[in-house]
């Protein structure tokens, strides 16, 4: 009996070793079945062979053409049919779990001197990628034992809307997407033809864009007539010579004339302009560009020619300042507390106002006359109104694009040094300017790549304020804008091209 218990004991303990490995991954699976048939007559075809890729059982048509895969486990597929006599057929599918997927062929007679292209194998992004951004170049090869010319379409389907975009990529093996939405994922398969065979498709491949881009440049595009806003960033692996228009995103409609962003890191929003009933009132959107809402109303930004016009965040982005007229308003982000902040002594507009980060009570001014001229940038008081600290006055022509360091010792700003001044208000050569607060030297002129011809507006210092970022453009009317940066202390180096046609940037 003490035997009998004794091997009770010790089978029992076997047992719980047993159940406590680690069990087996369930692999889920899946049916095809489908039928093939003659093209021309629609006659059943028997023992045609049917393989699939990647890779499972094989398998061939009975005699009413018909053919069953079974246990197949769940996955994209390109399935092939061949038989003597035949051209291959191929048709791309999707195994779900305890279902059958249902293919059917029709066969073509084979051209004996001719074979059909292999199929493609996409190689890039690879099946199953993720984060990827908003611009895709897809990669993939193909090869023809005859060595045919051969042209191919990319297939994108968005898993979310199942929009299905299709591309004619002619000879080429690569193809770049752009204008891709965010956290969605895409289904993708390349189809190839040799002119003389049934085109051959590959399987379907599949990936996901990231769920929202870092993105610390905001900017503006022109965009059906209208001025939308954009985010983007740098390429981060471009090295020293990055591509431009990184992680491009949309952020407000292209219905809606929407300009000049700022960002608040502290309240992850963009406040920017918009023009709304006549008037242009400060909005403010989440960084991905939901939940727009309308700060001003009664009193909106006004002043010199609305592009022309800047507002600011201040007191740690608890307020946003903004100019209506000689005066400076204050305002709280939803819309409250509208306070005068400011008046100019002498009648002149303000422009443009930006604040340091460590001086709640200092504010950087542009002014100007009703024509856009007799420019003064200075510093001021809120606290006494008085003025603490003149940039630039006394100078013909226009000057603008200010901006101001945490600690109130730098200032930007462009102006042109043609000094022109005329109706249209038309800027021939502006040009950078770094100025000292406290120091007797004049104004610096940086050394950027700029030619003769070409304006550089609206500068922001960089969050760490070693180097700039810039609209460039040429001074012809319809001229396209570019966004650069420029690096202080490496001078050395050519100014970097961030985006194509964009300007008014914002670097936070």
């Amino acid at each position: 009996m003490k035997k009998y218990i004794a091997l009770f004991f010790v089978s029992f303990f076997l047992v719980l070793i047993g159940c406590s490995e680690d069990t087996l991954d369930v692999v889920l699976t899946g049916n095809i079945s489908g039928k093939v048939t003659d093209k021309l007559t629609g006659d059943a075809l028997e023992n045609v062979k049917i393989t699939t890729n990647p890779a499972s059982t094989t398998v061939f048509t009975d005699s009413v053409g018909r053919f069953r895969l079974v246990d197949v486990k769940v996955d994209d597929y390109s399935v092939q049919a061949e038989l003597a006599g035949y051209a291959a057929g191929f048709e791309s599918t999707t195994v779900q779990e305890a279902k059958t997927a249902s293919v059917s062929f029709e066969l073509s007679l084979a051209n004996s001197d001719n074979n059909p292209p292999t199929i493609p194998i996409l190689v890039s992004p690879e099946d199953g990628a993720e984060d990827l951004p908003l611009e895709v170049q897809f990669i993939w090869d193909a090869s023809d034992l005859e060595n045919d010319e051969l042209s191919y379409t990319l297939d994108l389907r968005n898993g979310t809307t199942d929009e299905m975009q299709v591309f004619e990529v002619g000879q080429d093996t690569t193809y770049t997407v752009g204008n891709l939405q965010i956290a969605t994922k895409y289904f993708w398969q390349v189809t190839v033809t040799d002119g003389s065979n049934d085109p051959v498709s590959s399987i379907i491949s599949e990936f996901k864009t990231l769920t929202f881009p870092d993105n610390p440049f905001t900017f503006v595009k022109e965009n059906n007539g209208n001025l939308v806003i954009y985010s983007g960033a740098r390429d981060p692996e471009g090295g020293t010579n990055p591509d431009p228009d990184f992680n491009v995103l949309q952020l407000t409609s292209e219905n809606t004339n929407s300009f000049r962003p700022r960002k608040s890191d502290i309240l992850n929003r963009i406040a920017f302009l918009r023009n709304s009933g006549g008037a242009t009132q400060i909005y403010t959107m989440n960084v991905d560009g939901t939940d727009v809402q309308q700060v001003t109303s009664q009193r909106p930004v006004a002043g010199f020619r609305t592009e022309h016009l800047d507002f600011t965040w201040a007191l740690n982005d608890s307020k946003l300042y903004y100019p209506h007229f000689d005066k400076l308003y204050s305002i709280n982000p939803d819309g409250t507390g509208n306070r005068l902040e400011y008046t100019t002594s002498d009648g002149s507009f303000i422009s443009e106002v930006a604040v340091p980060e460590f001086d709640d009570d200092l504010v950087l001014l542009k002014t100007n006359n009703s024509s856009g001229y007799d420019v003064r940038i200075y510093t001021a008081r809120l606290s006494t109104e008085l003025e603490e600290t003149v940039i630039l006055e006394n100078v013909n022509g226009a000057a603008g694009g200010i901006d101001i360091t945490a600690n109130a010792d730098m200032v930007i700003f462009s102006r042109d040094i043609d000094e022109s001044q005329n109706s249209s208000y038309r800027i021939f050569n502006s040009r950078l300017f770094l100025a000292t607060i406290g120091s007797p030297d004049p104004p610096v002129l940086l050394e950027t790549d700029v030619q003769e011809g070409e304006n550089e507006l609206d500068a922001r210092f960089s969050p760490s304020e070693g180097g700039v970022i810039f609209t460039r453009v040429k001074n012809n009317f319809g001229a396209i804008p570019a966004i650069y940066s420029f690096v202080f202390d490496q001078q050395s180096l050519d100014d970097e091209l961030l985006f194509t046609n964009s300007f008014m940037p914002d670097w936070e």
